[in-house]
């Protein structure tokens, strides 16, 4: 996918940041293009956004446009976005294959951080000069400044890195969830997940390490990977294997060094998700949080029985109900961002373009 028209289009004005080892105008797999707003206070009323009335290729759907800001309301805020990443879903909900699709036309970008410039007369949650990241996706956050209402957004600290902020609502969440909610994971555990260089991959990494859990992670061969591996290794990862070491057996060595994995996070399907179910343990669960391959997840007979496979989990439900909590969006920005601060995690290495 050419994606450099619309980096072109986003970076007027703005200054655009990139992760380690992605150029723009390559697919974006791994990781995420992050656009930081340049833009002073006093432009927070500037109504630029990049805004898809029809579904296709982002190369040739998107468009840079003025928007008419809507009206303030009582429980609205004006909010100006300083910074927000282009990630693989976001590409994917403009070509319409991702799960959830907002009504057209529509802003891109799901998530992001901005600033309250202004509140309506019964907000009480937010003040101005609040930090907001979007409660849920589609909100649209490709765009110098929206009139959101005010229960949509939740609010952080703004101690924390702009570039961290931006990206926290999505990826590293998910992973924070994915490592505590389905099992009871122990330090010496033992997670294997495959796509581990992507955004949510190297939440995993860090988060685990952090927890004294061991993770294996998969990723594609690629003429660089020593330099992938080393990074990987660099945020915590204990194993860093290709996709073609998986089936190998020389699986067998690497589990006299650490027990076989509790849990499996599967963010490709395919084969590879088959791959990862042979090497749990009994009674292990895996968690499918995405699908790049494009292929059906299929469950050997084997895990099923022999191996008592407990859960084979859908991500997408599940997380959009536990968006709707707000005690519970609250406690666990709360967790997450204490052990992020303690952890001196870095959930995205970005360069300057």
């Amino acid at each position: 996918m050419n994606l450099s028209r619309v980096t072109s289009l986003l970076i007027r004005g703005r200054r655009v940041y990139r992760t380690a080892g992605l150029v723009c105008g390559e697919p974006i797999r791994d990781a995420a293009v992050l656009l930081k707003n340049s833009y002073s206070v006093s432009a927070a009323r500037d109504r630029t956004a990049l805004l898809h009335r029809n579904h296709g290729e982002p190369s040739q759907v998107v468009q840079l446009e003025s928007l008419v800001l809507a009206q303030m309301g009582p429980e609205s805020v004006l909010v100006k976005m300083l910074a927000a990443p282009i990630n693989p879903s976001d590409l994917n909900m403009i070509q319409g294959t991702y799960a959830i699709l907002p009504e057209l036309p529509a802003v891109g970008g799901n998530e992001g951080v901005g600033q309250v410039m202004e509140v309506g007369d019964k907000v009480k949650t937010l003040k101005v000069g609040d930090w907001v990241i979007p409660r849920d996706a589609g909100i649209g956050t490709w765009r110098t400044a929206a009139v959101l209402k005010a229960d949509d957004l939740v609010t952080l600290p703004k101690d924390i890195p702009v570039l961290s902020a931006a990206t926290l609502g999505v990826n590293p969440c998910t992973a924070f969830r994915m490592l505590t909610d389905f099992e009871e994971l122990k330090p010496g555990d033992t997670v294997i997940q495959n796509a581990a260089n992507s955004g949510v991959g190297q939440a995993v990494i860090q988060i685990a390490a952090a927890k004294g859990i061991q993770t294996i992670n998969v990723v594609r061969d690629r003429p660089d990977l020593q330099q992938l591996s080393d990074r990987l290794t660099a945020l915590g990862a204990t194993h860093v294997i290709t996709e073609e070491t998986l089936r190998r057996p020389e699986m067998k060595e690497l589990f006299k060094s650490c027990p076989r994995p509790k849990l499996a996070l599967n963010g490709v399907g395919g084969k590879s998700a088959t791959e990862l179910l042979r090497h749990l343990q009994s009674g292990g669960s895996m968690v499918t949080y995405g699908g790049m391959a494009k292929q059906p997840v299929t469950v050997p007979v084997v895990s099923l029985t022999a191996k008592c496979l407990t859960r084979q989990l859908i991500l997408y439900d599940y997380l959009y109900d536990w968006k709707h909590d707000l005690y519970y969006i609250g406690h666990l920005l709360a967790n997450f961002l204490s052990l992020f601060i303690l952890c001196e995690c870095t959930f995205y290495i970005c360069l300057q373009n």
